[in-house]
């Protein structure tokens, strides 16, 4: 029997298609990775307060990025809640509700590779109006003039 001899060009071809086929399996493994992190969230929740701010950010990935303000009790200092919104119908829903007290129902997902998907982990999926609620006789807790507005 005759050994079989193998050119040059035919050992280049073949290392090109192990280095293609390596490629394609890597790529797949991150595809199906980023899938999972998106499709699952770490935790998920609702907080309440007054949307400040929503836009429309990104150069190639655009994502409504939002900041709620929160405040626990009168008189304490705020705290901003940083969020990302997908749904462009959550998003004018939001902008329907902007200054009035909302509670935002989000997902909190960890493991994500870029900021491309949004600058913050926490992503709105809904919104939904609360009511005002009276801190003491003859108040309304709002954003507009410390945190306390003087019912007439």
């Amino acid at each position: 029997m005759l050994p079989i001899l193998h050119s040059r060009g035919q050992r280049g071809i073949g290392a090109l298609s192990v280095l293609v086929g390596l490629l394609l399996i890597v790529v797949a493994l991150g595809t199906v990775y980023v899938w999972v992190m998106l499709k699952w969230s770490y935790s998920s929740g609702e907080r309440a307060g007054w949307v400040q701010k929503l836009s429309h950010k990104g150069w190639i990935c655009k994502t409504w990025e939002g900041e709620m303000a929160m405040v626990s009790m009168p008189g304490t200092a705020t705290e901003k809640f940083l969020f990302t919104v997908w749904n462009d119908a959550a998003a004018d829903q939001i902008n329907k509700l902007m200054g009035r007290r909302v509670a935002l129902h989000y997902e909190y997902k960890m493991g994500l590779p870029t900021s491309c998907f949004g600058e913050t982990r926490y992503f709105v999926t809904r919104v939904t109006a609360v009511e005002e609620i009276p801190l003491a006789t003859g108040t309304l807790g709002g954003p507009h003039t410390g945190w306390v507005i003087r019912a007439a």
